[in-house]
């Protein structure tokens, strides 16, 4: 216990799946987290119940990843209510199953504005408060479509493929300036939330196909990894991704 305690973290899309779960191993370890979502019912039960386990732990604000004015908001938010950032989780995403043929410019461009975005506007204005707070860590949420051929999610993996390389310059551009911010990407393969859910089931697929490959994932399996990243245990971690599948890649 304690791995993160005195840590000021933010993670958008929190409101379920990986976030929610990130949001609250960050608060049983003692941060003063940030969530923000779309989903503002959600994200308010998620700040009350991690209140209840923490009090005062937990801020929630809606939050549009694509727009550059809210996340001025957001940060200024932060520093009012907790004084500064030190851990920065871009976790907010979406899926539209398209193919090279079938996806639309829009759902592409869909795509790039919550996944691609959402990392350039967060870490344009982040940065300079993780700066000002004596350093931190920023943990960008990939995939393991960016490893694979996933035609069926092709705008998905464009997107998160950006993210990817985006993540080493950020870690660069840091460490070229003595920041002390670290920058890591996680790439995690089949994941159990309600967005991988979705996807299978639109793809007339039953989650028990993962039970034949690899199996599926929990999300704590992930938020143990953002911990770990999220605590001065990662120090030396930098500019890195780090694959979290089971061996679906090795296979």
């Amino acid at each position: 216990m304690g791995r993160v305690s005195g840590k000021v973290a933010l993670v958008t899309g929190a409101a379920s799946g990986l976030g929610k779960a990130d949001a609250s191993a960050l608060v049983r370890e003692g941060a003063s987290v940030v969530i923000t979502d779309i989903n503002e019912a959600a994200g308010r039960a998620l700040e009350a119940e991690l209140n209840a386990a923490r009090a005062g732990s937990t801020l929630f604000l809606v939050h549009d990843v694509s727009s550059e004015s809210r996340w001025q908001e957001v940060f200024a938010e932060t520093r009012r209510r907790f004084g500064g950032l030190h851990v920065l989780v871009n976790n907010a995403g979406m899926v539209v199953i398209g193919t090279p043929e079938s996806a639309t410019l829009d759902q592409f461009h869909a795509h790039l504005r919550v996944m691609t975005d959402s990392v350039f506007l967060a870490c344009k204005y982040g940065i300079p408060v993780m700066k000002e707070s004596g350093g931190g860590s920023i943990i960008n949420m990939c995939s393991t479509a960016t490893h694979l051929g996933y035609p069926v999610f092709y705008a998905y993996s464009a997107a998160k493929g950006a993210v990817r390389s985006m993540t080493k310059a950020i870690a660069v551009h840091c460490q070229m300036n003595n920041y002390n911010v670290r920058c890591n990407s996680i790439h995690a393969g089949a994941i159990e939330t309600p967005m991988v859910v979705k996807a299978t089931a639109e793809l007339g697929m039953s989650m028990s196909v993962y039970n034949t490959a690899v199996g599926l994932g929990k999300p704590e399996d992930v938020a143990n990894l953002v911990v770990y990243l999220a605590s001065d245990e990662s120090r030396f971690v930098n500019a890195t991704e780090i694959v979290i599948d089971n061996g679906l890649i090795a296979q």
